[in-house]
């Protein structure tokens, strides 16, 4: 059962993450930590330090200038070493503020959560955004491949609760030998304050420019595998009938070059917007300026930040049909999904949206309404959080170290 704010009892959680990154990764952070705090909870943060405010459309710094320059092995073997440094930070933050739990954000090669659950006899909750060791064997490469899904299935074990973000992802996990009963998934959130004084889309399209232009929209890292060139294809074929058709890209990424490229090539430099890296507090305001949202492909396990705020301000998405959106989407409620497999669907079901604004406003709808439906709101999983915590408190029998209300300002750790 998911108890609310006033029936909160205060509890001081160590959320524990390597993740050196500002960009989708840190909202997640950021956001339950955040709604960790307002339910009347101690956070003691204990990570690296991000290596710049938070935008849209960034990679990791100097994570990134390591991977670009060393063998993948030693890379790797590295990560692993970090986990010696980061269980002694742990350690001392424990014995500093005795934490009546660990909450930990699931890094490849990182032990230091389980050593310290094990220690110091507290309950780990595991949060599990992929399944990395296949994903960086995949998409960045993995030297070694066996040790890296070892350990990832060693440390999925260990956690006295793993919270992955779709369900595609628990299925996963549990064949890794993880208990059904000990996977609860929670799927990526929206703050709704955030979101709430989002400008109308004509105002939104008047201070970018876009007046008068059926806007089709992209945030997020720009990468090769989400295909936006189809849409330029697209857009090339619809140009003479639908000049008024502007794409608008808000963030960065390897792909971006050759896109704007080939929209050059097309003759489309004057439909086309790419901004670069943009301040998190102003992606309501660019997002509000789609008329169609695209969330063009994406991994079979992952729960798309993007898409949980195209929902929330209304967007009419289109999407690929695939499990793990399914948990969300219902074509024709609030999305209208394309097939994958059949060539040319995507395209089709972009020419239905243009001609079709009844249907366009009709999927804005529904992604509104989804919101609540679901429960996709970071206070909502940071309620579910906390009653996993009190239901592992409960089992194991373990004293809750203070229940007043907290006079310590909330810590972090970050060296």
């Amino acid at each position: 059962m998911v108890r609310t704010r006033k029936a909160t009892v205060w509890m001081r959680i160590l959320y524990h993450h390597r993740t050196a990154s500002t960009d989708g990764q840190a909202v997640h952070i950021n956001e339950i930590i955040g709604s960790l705090r307002a339910l009347g909870n101690e956070v003691v943060v204990v990570a690296p330090t991000a290596s710049g405010p938070e935008s849209i459309g960034t990679s990791q710094g100097w994570v990134d200038w390591l991977k670009l320059r060393l063998p993948h092995r030693l890379y790797e073997l590295l990560e692993l070493g970090y986990s010696l440094i980061a269980y002694r930070k742990l350690a001392q933050a424990i014995r500093a503020t005795r934490p009546d739990a660990i909450y930990e954000r699931y890094s490849l090669f990182l032990l230091a959560g389980i050593w310290a659950q094990r220690r110091f006899k507290l309950p780990l909750l595991l949060e599990v955004n992929s399944p990395l060791a296949e994903e960086r064997a995949t998409h960045d490469g993995l030297a070694n491949r066996w040790l890296a899904k070892r350990l990832e299935h060693f440390v999925w074990r260990r956690a006295d609760a793993v919270l992955p973000v779709t369900q595609v992802l628990a299925d996963q996990i549990a064949a890794a030998g993880v208990p059904p009963e000990r996977i609860h998934v929670i799927p990526n959130g929206i703050n709704v304050a955030h979101f709430a004084d989002a400008p109308s889309t004509p105002a939104a399209k008047q201070h970018l420019g876009l007046d008068g232009r059926t806007v089709l929209g992209f945030t997020g890292f720009i990468r090769d595998w989400h295909r936006l060139d189809r849409i330029l294809d697209w857009m090339a074929q619809q140009h003479q009938s639908h000049p008024e058709l502007h794409l608008l890209v808000v963030g960065d990424g390897p792909a971006r070059a050759d896109l704007e490229a080939r929209a050059k090539r097309l003759g489309l430099t004057h439909n086309t917007t790419f901004t670069g890296i943009v301040p998190r507090e102003h992606i309501p305001a660019q997002v509000q300026a789609f008329d169609i949202a695209l969330q063009p492909a994406v991994v079979p396990y992952a729960s798309p930040l993007k898409l949980v705020e195209y929902l929330a301000l209304g967007r009419a998405i289109i999407a690929p049909k695939q499990p793990n959106l399914e948990e969300v989407l219902v074509s024709g409620h609030n999305a209208l999904l394309f097939d994958p497999a059949i060539p040319g669907d995507w395209e089709a079901k972009l020419s239905q949206l243009l001609a079709d604004p009844d249907l366009r406003a009709h999927l804005g709808q529904g992604a509104r309404d989804t919101i609540q439906a679901r429960g996709l709101t970071w206070n909502h999983n940071a309620e579910r959080i906390v009653a996993l915590l009190e239901q592992l408190q409960r089992s194991q029998e373990r004293p809750r170290i203070d229940t007043a209300t907290p006079t310590a300002r909330p810590t972090d750790a970050s060296s």
